[in-house]
């Protein structure tokens, strides 16, 4: 490549780098003002895509007259738009608190209304800024024009160089940014690096002009591919690849696990094995070499297949870096397909480079909302990602037709074939949970949106586990997290809530105190198992006075105008996931200060974990609420927080039992061998611990919505040396 072209890669790995900074900080900081949800995440990535795909189009469309009108090199204008971009990621954080407040003034809403304007709000807030995005991919492969007409490649090695960017911005805001310097801070130093873009671009195009003339001329000399099949594949592979996406989280989640890091290092082999493939174009591109599409397609036709096919949870050997291998080779034959079938259809002519990007972009919109939606809540991760590989199949044949290498042609036709079937009839997947169903006695299995749920029993225990992840099980321990704070409240509780349902013994306690009780869960499945549980969950559900809420909990405080004189809540584990963030922190704290009663009680379970990761979180809840008490678990881990804006009055173990209904006693002394309340609940209490001796003498230990003390934590731990606190 040339010195120029050397700039402008480093230009665009900066661009690109910036770019998924701003994804995942964007992602982050609506999770926390409009919930942790499918439609949220889906909202934010079709919105994000949609202004790439405007962009990309628009860019291709106006670029040509603008430089003409004001005879202004491209450069110019590839300047202001990443000038831009650096604005909008200081704005997106304002737009969304401005937004999420407009949507408090408009009183309690049903979870339809509320996600409806919220999702005007993501797309008011998003939207311009995606849309300079897009459009720097035309923009300067106009300006590559402008310095070489003759340049037919010059969006391959832009795609290369903003792929990588890509996967070093995935992983330095999740192993490093956002540990050091929180989201904000983030999203300034990223902003900082859009406007020193912006700065050099300007600066290099004032001493550049256009020259319409001379381009128009070198690009009538070549020809233009019209191969219909060029947009189609290219929508087609955007669709599948970012729906495949999608099935990768849902069926490895189990191996993975549900952190930050999990998902981090997915997205980045998926971009770094993506910029490999384009790397080994280019290189062959340079040197007049370039593979034919018949070697890269048969590759890509079997690729697909190899998540489903090479990762089988019957063997003890599948770990994360092999389930990561396995998307290595479909990742790297996209990278290398996407950039040559794109530069065979323009030949270097930024007109035509927008809408055939716009092509692959709206596929990657679509993808996603296809795979949460339809195809995972009915078919399953296994029969999803099957589904999505065999499309790679027929556009093989499509593009190489058997006019030629007749034998080969077939042979890799019937390969494929034979891995759609041997993957669909012969192999399973974690997400069956097939590396449970020989440890369990009986199991039952849900799928939906969100997530999916395998219901188990084994000798005396029984639990669920949400992707593979263990949520809980029947216990007395998830009974405490309601009869403690009620018992604590100073007035008879008449209204209740828990967020988090798990298998509804903390909602079928508060039910037995007689009052108004609501249930937030957010993956819809898993109260569809309660009456596996409870013989009496139907009586239950058919109270008026109860009710389940299908949302995020912290989505609902914020839609929601009812007080509640007891709010508990036991966050799914581990509490290093991204949901514990939103449950334990400061900003949280806030949300449930607004719709708790006058006098009434908080309660927060805290399961164990990293010791500063519970001194963040009592910390949290310590700067919180006035008045907190602190008791160890009865079970020997875990720890019962208990909050309130007034003080809270410790009664004897009597006056709690004469405190609780008959029928609440009776809940509480179920599954107990001794039904000696009065002494259960003095042991209980005798494990109060002062709430100074759970705290860091470092008031940064603390967990808020812009430092996720929790979920960030690698530095701390691969460095302790560093991070003394």
């Amino acid at each position: 490549m040339s010195h120029r072209h050397w700039i402008l890669s480093l230009l665009f790995f900066l661009s690109g780098f910036c770019g998924l900074v701003y994804q995942t900080v964007w992602m982050r900081l609506a999770y926390a003002h409009f919930g942790i949800t499918v439609p949220v995440m889906s909202v934010i990535l079709s919105v994000f895509m949609l202004g790439l795909a405007l962009g990309s189009w628009a860019g291709g469309k106006w670029i040509l007259p603008a430089t003409r009108q004001t005879g202004r090199s491209t450069l110019f204008f590839y300047g202001i738009a990443e000038a831009l971009i650096g604005l909008g990621a200081l704005c997106v954080p304002l737009l969304f608190s401005w937004g999420s407040n407009v949507l408090l003034t408009m009183g309690d809403m049903d979870s339809t209304n509320y996600l409806f304007f919220s999702a005007l709000v993501i797309l008011v807030s998003l939207l311009p800024w995606c849309f300079f995005m897009g459009a720097t991919f035309p923009l300067v492969t106009r300006f590559i024009q402008e310095e070489d007409p003759r340049e037919q490649k010059g969006f391959s090695f832009l795609y290369l160089a903003n792929v990588l960017g890509a996967c070093a911005g995935t992983l330095s805001t999740a192993f490093v940014l956002v540990e050091l310097f929180g989201f904000h801070g983030t999203l300034v130093l990223s902003a900082c690096l859009n406007l020193l873009i912006a700065i050099f671009s300007v600066a290099w195009s004032s001493r550049i002009s256009a020259a319409p003339g001379r381009i128009n001329a070198a690009l009538a000399k070549n020809h233009i591919s019209g191969d219909p099949v060029i947009p189609a594949f290219l929508f087609m592979s955007g669709f599948t690849s970012m729906a495949m996406e999608v099935g990768w989280v849902r069926d490895f989640t189990p191996v993975l696990g549900n952190e930050i890091y999990a998902f981090s290092g997915l997205l980045a082999t998926y971009l770094f094995a993506t910029g490999a493939g384009s790397w080994l174009y280019r290189r062959r591109a340079r040197g007049k070499s370039a593979l034919s599409l018949d070697v890269p397609t048969a590759l890509l036709s079997l690729f697909a297949f190899l998540p489903v096919a090479l990762i089988d949870p019957r063997g003890d050997y599948p770990h994360g870096p092999l389930v990561l291998a396995s998307l290595v080779p479909f990742c790297a034959a996209l990278g290398y397909l996407t950039p040559l079938l794109i530069d065979r259809w323009t030949l270097g002519n930024s007109e035509r480079v927008g809408p055939i990007y716009a092509w692959n972009i709206l596929g990657c919109i679509l993808g996603p909302l296809t795979a949460s939606y339809l195809l995972l809540p009915y078919l399953g991760a296994k029969w999803t990602l099957t589904l999505l590989a065999l499309p790679f199949v027929f556009f093989y044949a499509k593009f190489n037709g058997l006019s030629s290498k007749a034998s080969f042609h077939r042979i890799i036709m019937a390969t494929g074939l034979g891995l759609f079937v041997y993957s669909g009839f012969f192999t399973h997947t974690f997400e069956e949970g097939w590396n449970l169903v020989n440890k369990v006695d009986w199991y039952q299995l849900r799928r939906d949106n969100t997530a999916t749920v395998f219901y188990y029993r084994r000798r005396d225990e029984t639990g669920i586990k949400i992707n593979g992840i263990g949520a809980t099980r029947l216990t007395t321990l998830t009974k405490m997290m309601a009869h403690l704070p009620m018992a604590l409240c100073p007035r008879k509780p008449w209204s209740a809530m828990v967020i988090c349902f798990g298998m509804g013994t903390t909602f079928r306690s508060l039910v037995s105190w007689g009052g108004h009780t609501t249930a937030v869960e957010l993956v819809p499945s898993v109260p569809m198992d309660f009456g596996l549980s409870f013989a009496d969950a139907n009586q239950i559900l058919s109270d008026p006075r109860n009710q389940v809420v299908i949302d995020d909990g912290r989505r609902f405080l914020s839609r929601t105008n009812q007080k509640f004189d007891v709010i508990t809540l036991d966050p799914m584990p581990p509490v290093e996931a991204a949901g514990s963030s939103l449950l334990y922190s400061t900003g949280f704290y806030a949300a449930v200060k607004k719709r708790l009663a006058a006098g009434g009680i908080v309660h927060q379970w805290f399961p164990g974990g990293e010791d500063k990761i519970q001194e963040a979180f009592v910390r949290s809840f310590v700067v919180s609420f006035p008045y907190v008490r602190a008791f160890g678990s009865y079970k020997g881990w875990g720890t019962h927080l208990i909050g309130s804006m007034k003080p809270i009055d410790i009664p004897s173990p009597a006056q709690m039992v004469s405190r609780m209904p008959l029928s609440a006693q009776a809940d509480l002394s179920e599954w107990m061998i001794s039904k000696d309340l009065a002494g259960f609940l003095a042991f209980v209490l005798s494990k109060e611990v002062k709430v100074e001796t759970l705290l860091n003498p470092d008031e940064k230990i603390v967990a808020t919505d812009d430092r996720p003390f929790n979920e960030y934590y690698f530095l701390r731990r691969a460095f302790p040396s560093l991070f003394r606190y």
